[in-house]
């Protein structure tokens, strides 16, 4: 696991923790510039997603621990803010109600925070990973390349969130993908499924912002309830993770909720 840092070490600590299988780079460089002007701004490089490592995601809870080791030894254990994308708020959350560290300001970017049980989470990410590791990696052909693509094709007011959506999945960037190992991709895709965050997370000092996408649905506004006590639910009429894609809307989004 890497960490890169960025800006002034002066301001408030923010850390990103990047969605499933995603490039740190793909999935918060656009946002860099502008986040950097309010925060000391920190974006986690999972292990066995970035390319100067040569290194294994073994699972979601043995990331978490890398995770706090850092803010130990880095911030005496205590950030003021952190945001997780997608699969990066599961991580958020396991942060929060472990209690080994402390965040002031807790996003958690609309994500799904599905969970199943172990044996459930293994044959979905059977099915799943021949499918998702050719469409990261390139490695190969995917089916669900063409279907996002003719999906991009017919639906013309979706067109522009697929296509900036596939970016920051890293779909189509020229970059080569092949330090992900399939080994890591099913370990992160399949942990994330079967770890348990908690329920009724609710930590003193912590605030728990919860950006809520509404055209996800509202299955997963209950789920946000039944993991999170008292979470300050800040609904959008939006798709997954489509705020992130707007950085100037998220960065204020972001500063607004952490009183900046």
């Amino acid at each position: 696991m890497k960490v890169y840092e960025f800006g002034d070490q002066e301001k408030p600590v923010i850390m990103l923790f990047p969605g499933t299988c995603c490039y740190w780079k793909n999935n918060f460089g656009h946002v860099l510039d502008l986040l950097q002007q309010h925060f000391y701004t920190l974006v986690v490089s999972y292990s066995g997603f970035d390319e100067t490592e040569n290194t294994t995601f073994v699972s979601e809870l043995d990331e978490t621990e890398k995770i706090e080791a850092f803010i130990k030894e880095r911030f005496d254990g205590k950030i003021f803010a952190a945001y997780g994308c997608s699969l990066g708020g599961s991580v958020v959350s396991l942060l929060v109600s472990r209690q080994n560290v402390h965040i002031d300001h807790a996003m958690i970017g609309s994500s799904d925070m599905d969970q199943a049980p172990k044996w459930l989470a293994k044959l979905e990410t059977a099915l799943m990973i021949p499918v998702f590791y050719p469409l990261i990696t390139g490695n190969g052909s995917s089916g669900l390349k063409k279907k996002l693509e003719k999906k991009m094709n017919e639906e013309s007011d979706r067109s522009e969130y697929i296509k900036k959506f596939m970016k920051m999945m890293g779909i189509n960037s020229g970059m080569d993908f092949s330090f992900i190992s399939r080994e890591s991709m099913k370990n992160q895709f399949c942990t994330d499924l079967y770890t348990k965050v908690g329920t009724k997370i609710e930590v003193p000092g912590t605030v728990i912002h919860v950006f809520y996408a509404k055209k996800m649905g509202e299955k997963y506004l209950k789920r946000y309830f039944k993991y999170f006590a008292n979470p300050d639910i800040r609904e959008f009429d939006l798709q997954h993770e489509e705020l992130l894609l707007d950085e100037k809307r998220w960065t204020k989004e972001v500063c607004k909720a952490c009183g900046i």
